[in-house]
């Protein structure tokens, strides 16, 4: 008898399927890496399964990718988006990822077209408001928006937190009940002007910068924040609460 079970049905209901956007980065030898924390909330909170997606601006076919997908996470990463694809030739840029650039957002824009969830994480948000047309910027507020060490260990890069204020009625204000919660944020850019069409979802207490946004251009949601929530997810409740609501975006795909 054979071991295979040819054309069989699995029991259970199939789980959406998520695209988890890589970075490029040298560990020896060029690698496409994605942290492991941000795969792991999306299978538990999320109920989904994680794809990776390579970086690699060459390679990737985004239109075969975008009838595979179900959802699109952009990560956060080392690299900040690069000044030229928004307009700011003096932007920073020490630290850039151009294939990431150019693969997030061709990706993100077919998918959003398509009416599938897109969601982003710090770069991941800055690169979404890039792709509705925003700008960036990198003077920021050191004691709330990032680490002020660049040699910060990394199992204490993630310690200073701040406070955000939710907007009454968004989607976020909806899922978590609160006014405001700290959140964990290291990043050395955030939005400078906010792309056309996205609704603001949270602003920083202290100096109003926004740290969240939504919208919904084609039927799919777009849902992005500028802190960590898959650093302590765990013991959040609005971290938990985010990575729900993108299980709750796939599935009313998915019921499409």
């Amino acid at each position: 008898m054979s071991r295979f079970a040819c054309c069989r049905d699995e029991d259970g209901p199939v789980k959406p399927v998520i695209g988890v956007l890589c970075c490029n980065e040298i560990a020896d030898r060029p690698i496409q890496a994605v942290a492991t924390r941000f795969v792991e909330p999306l299978v538990r909170y999320a109920g989904a399964t994680v794809l990776l997606v390579p970086a690699v601006a060459d390679a990737m076919d985004t239109r075969a990718l975008v009838g595979r997908l179900d959802g699109l996470l952009l990560t956060g990463s080392r690299s900040n988006v690069a000044g030229a694809r928004y307009g700011k030739s003096d932007a920073a840029d020490d630290a850039l990822d151009l294939d990431r650039d150019a693969v997030a957002l061709e990706l993100a824009g077919r998918m959003i077209e398509a009416g599938r969830p897109v969601f982003g994480i710090c770069r991941g948000l800055q690169e979404l408001n890039v792709l509705f047309g925003g700008t960036l910027t990198d003077a920021l507020d050191d004691g709330h928006h990032r680490s002020t060490d660049d040699a910060t260990a990394y199992e204490t890069l993630f310690d200073h937190v701040h406070d955000v204020r939710l907007r009454s009625g968004g989607m976020l204000a909806a899922a978590i009940a609160e006014p405001s919660i700290s959140v964990t944020s290291v990043h050395r850019q955030g939005i400078d002007r906010l792309g056309e069409g996205l609704s603001v979802e949270a602003h920083a207490v202290s100096d109003g910068l926004v740290e969240a946004f939504s919208a919904r251009p084609c039927g799919g949601d777009v849902l992005a924040v500028q802190w960590h929530p898959e650093w302590d997810v765990a013991a959040s409740a609005s971290s938990r609460a985010f990575f729900s609501l993108i299980g709750q975006s796939l599935g009313t795909y998915r019921d499409r």
